[in-house]
């Protein structure tokens, strides 16, 4: 917005033109766009070209390699976004949803994630192992996050008060370990029920 030369002195200057704002815009819309079509490729199938990568994200190769100069630092952007998300998605709940169904539609999102995670899973093994990507606190912010749900649910009485947050994370693994790899999302729709269903409270009448 245009201010007049009568403007108050403590108003922030104009910003000259050409000062990079336009650019700066188009580069953080263009590294958002690579982190979806990676999180996207990751999750379909695995190790993928960064050329495709790039093609999908409808951005040269070049621009690519400006924002991660590394496959490692791809997969190590692309990761911590997803955890980020997937944490954050426990706390987006609608006030008029009962915490069992909350947790129930967190799973599917939980399972989004470890679905993107086998894609990258050999990168980030290399980087972990050598320290070029940090290794995540991925099991305690997991946990932290179902922990919450359970609070919610105790306090609307549709999850039992007795579970044990890490329980729960355990119980996860263990369904999506047993169906890694089989292709099976139907099965494991089953099971996170099943898990699901094991959590509520059993309210007489």
């Amino acid at each position: 917005m245009s201010r007049s030369t009568h403007a108050s002195t403590d108003a922030p200057p104009a910003a000259p033109a050409g000062d990079g704002r336009p650019r700066r815009a188009d580069a953080h819309r263009n590294r958002e766009r690579i982190l979806d079509a990676a999180t996207q490729a990751f999750a379909a199938a695995g190790t993928v070209p960064l050329e495709s990568i790039a093609r999908d994200a409808g951005v040269g190769i070049g621009t690519l390699y400006r924002h991660f100069p590394t496959r490692e630092a791809l997969v190590e952007a692309v990761y911590a976004a997803e955890l980020d998300a997937v944490v954050a998605s426990a706390s987006a709940l609608p006030d008029s949803t009962l915490a069992d169904a909350a947790l129930r539609a967190w799973m599917d999102r939980y399972a989004q994630f470890v679905a993107t995670k086998r894609g990258m899973i050999d990168t980030l093994r290399a980087g972990w192992s050598s320290g070029r990507i940090a290794t995540p606190t991925t099991r305690e912010r997991i946990t932290a996050a179902i922990a919450e749900l359970l609070a919610v649910g105790e306090r609307d009485g549709s999850l039992r008060a007795d579970i044990r947050p890490n329980d729960v994370t355990a119980m996860l693994l263990g369904v999506f370990l047993s169906t890694a790899g089989s292709g099976a999302s139907e099965q494991t729709g089953r099971l996170l029920d099943l898990t699901v269903d094991a959590l509520r409270s059993r309210r007489d009448g």
